[in-house]
């Protein structure tokens, strides 16, 4: 009993620490008190091991969402991206618009990709290659498909890393993911509400947008 008291605190004092390293000034910011939960009933370390992949994954996500809306705001890839041989819409579309013209199909087809990918990650890879983040997986690790192809390490950097610098690169990486998060829903609610976002209006960035995003198939059909 007492070595798993000792686990949990050492779990929560990991956390306290990659929290001051994140920010010095901020340091640990937990005004939910979420880190003090027991969900599931899985007790405080498996909590705090959900709580940190589920902010790196969000954050790996809100940077991949970001750099998107950059390049669809100015660039979209020529070629046929239908079945009738259309190209995909055009930069003069914002991002939100684009979405919302592609075919319903084409959606699921990413939807789907995305649930994949999310069922490889609780599998923990091949036969449980890797233990659940929950169980003591190292923060951010996602289980590779086989020794060819590792989405945590697609070029092999991490294997000549000393530890110091994988830590810092865990640091950089979530700050970046923070900072996306808040670039995105920016862009997101500069376009949405007109002024909502200063600094963006004063370039010219908006591109108004009377859909809702947060109804991907909006347009396709309706639950209610």
């Amino acid at each position: 009993a007492s070595s798993g008291l000792t686990q949990l605190s050492s779990s929560k004092d990991d956390l306290i620490g990659f929290a001051e390293k994140c920010n010095p000034v901020v340091k640990f910011f937990d005004p939910s008190n979420l880190t003090n939960g027991n969900f599931w009933n899985r007790g405080e370390d498996a909590t705090i091991g959900w709580l940190r992949q589920s902010e790196i994954k969000h954050s790996r996500v809100a940077m991949a969402a970001f750099v998107g809306y950059c390049v669809q705001s100015n660039y979209v890839f020529p070629g046929a991206f239908h079945m009738d041989g259309t190209g995909a819409p055009g930069p003069e579309f914002s991002p939100e618009q684009q979405w919302d013209m592609i075919p319903e199909a084409a959606k699921w087809q990413i939807f789907g990709f995305i649930a994949l990918l999310e069922i490889w990650d609780e599998m923990g890879g091949n036969d449980g290659a890797l233990p659940h983040y929950t169980k003591g997986r190292k923060p951010g690790q996602y289980p590779p498909f086989n020794k060819y192809i590792d989405l945590y390490d697609p070029f092999g950097f991490s294997k000549t890393r000393t530890d110091e610098a994988k830590e810092r690169g865990l640091v950089v990486e979530v700050n970046n993911g923070r900072l996306a998060m808040l670039g995105i829903f920016g862009f997101l609610a500069a376009d949405k509400v007109d002024g909502a976002v200063p600094i963006l209006s004063g370039y010219g960035i908006p591109m108004p947008y009377a859909g809702n995003v947060m109804i991907p198939f909006e347009g396709n059909f309706e639950l209610y």
